[in-house]
């Protein structure tokens, strides 16, 4: 059996990519629409949902990859002829139809891999290649963008898929001829068939249908979801609207900074921060009795991102935002072993732990670089009790902090 096509014929290569395409594709999507739609009330629940959606998105990106080879494919390889030339109308539609699929093969998985690469964590792509992307930002306003299009287009793809069986069907059933038996066995056509100029009209159809889609996918978008999505970059500054502070009565003010967190979950580590968090803080570079200064950081915890989950993550379970609305860190500033320790108490979630975290900073003239980092058990703050063990969420949290302050006068 030939590998390449002729105009009587399909090759073996291309019904390959057919039937592994369609392989693909009719397997990852009810994954999807099953994961969606399980519960995760528990850690086995969870670990289930994690699981498929994990499998979803491994054969979304196996699909994309095998989309790319499958037009690159058709774009250079004859395509046998049409078996009733003269039904202009039909193979027009058959071909904007064949059009569709091609650009959804490559913008459904995709659309999805980008949502998965921006926000990161549940889930992780089955591969050893890692979770991001080459220029997605980790971004909650790019996921949103993202899965409202990987939303509309797998509509689109579906679409495409029921107008493509219903065809095929209709070839079989009722023109009783071998459109579908060259696909599926290779059968060539009963006769030569006469080739046909198609034109770009089914081009040009298909891609107004994704433009169309595009422009409802940016409705769906929410305007002030971007907004806080871009929030923690330049929203951690010392007087951000929203923290519950007393006015700051320190000599540093912070004017840039980020309140950042990771998590494993399913042995994927999650990012996370906080949008919005105030710090007043005195310090001296002089001790004074073994003491550099002070410091109070006030966190409006429901300005959490979490990537995919933040909204479990604000849940009674987790952050229980409603209940706690504020989290405290207060803390002396005491010379460390390479730079400085704040040791102090974090309130968080209703519980009082004593925190100590080591910080590096820099001073030039009248202003100051501080990166430190803190490794936290979740359970101390009886965060996701139900979740005993760590295969579905880690018991360890790193809190990073990272900022800018200039000196008050």
């Amino acid at each position: 059996m030939p590998a390449r096509n002729n105009d009587r014929s399909f090759g073996t290569v291309t019904r390959v990519f057919h039937w592994l395409t369609a392989l693909l594709i009719l397997t990852a999507i009810p994954l999807g629409v099953i994961a969606n739609q399980l519960p995760y009330d528990t850690s086995e629940a969870l670990a289930i949902k994690a699981q498929l959606f994990s499998v979803h998105k491994t054969l979304g990106v196996a699909a994309f990859l095998l989309g790319v080879a499958r037009i690159l494919w058709a774009l250079f390889e004859r395509h046998p002829a049409p078996l009733h030339p003269e039904r202009r109308a039909e193979i027009t539609l058959a071909s904007a139809v064949h059009w569709l699929l091609y650009i959804s093969l490559v913008a459904v998985p995709l659309s999805g891999w980008v949502h998965h690469a921006a926000v990161t964590g549940f889930a992780p792509i089955l591969w050893p290649f890692g979770q991001t992307l080459p220029f997605v930002p980790q971004s909650e306003a790019v996921g949103s963008a993202a899965g409202a299009a990987h939303w509309v287009f797998t509509k689109l793809l579906g679409l495409a898929i029921l107008l493509h069986i219903a065809g095929a069907l209709k070839h079989h059933l009722i023109d009783k001829d071998a459109t579908l038996l060259r696909m599926l066995r290779g059968v060539p056509a009963p006769e030569q068939p006469e080739a046909v100029q198609k034109g770009s009209l089914p081009v040009l159809v298909a891609f107004v249908l994704y433009a169309a889609g595009a422009g409802i996918a940016a409705l769906l978008v929410p305007n002030g979801e971007a907004i806080a999505a871009d929030a923690p970059v330049t929203g951690a500054a010392s007087e951000t609207e929203g923290a519950a502070a007393a006015e700051p009565s320190g000599n540093w003010r912070v004017v840039e900074g980020t309140l950042g967190f990771s998590v494993k979950q399913m042995g994927a580590d999650v990012s996370g921060s906080f949008a919005t968090w105030s710090a007043d803080i005195r310090f001296d570079e002089v001790a004074v009795e073994g003491s550099h200064g002070q410091v109070r950081v006030t966190i409006d915890t429901a300005s959490l991102t979490l990537g995919s989950v933040t909204k479990q993550a604000l849940e009674a379970e987790f952050f229980d935002v409603a209940t706690h609305p504020v989290a405290t860190f207060t803390a002396d500033i005491l010379p460390g072993a390479e730079g400085y320790i704040a040791k102090g108490e974090l309130t968080l979630r209703g519980a009082t732990k004593p925190i100590e975290m080591p910080f590096t900073l820099e001073i030039t003239g009248t202003e100051a670089r501080m990166a430190g980092t803190v490794t936290l058990d979740r359970r101390d703050f009886g965060m996701g009790l139900s979740y005993g063990d760590e295969s579905s969420v880690g018991f360890g949290v790193v809190v990073a902090v990272d900022l800018v302050a200039e000196r008050v006068e």
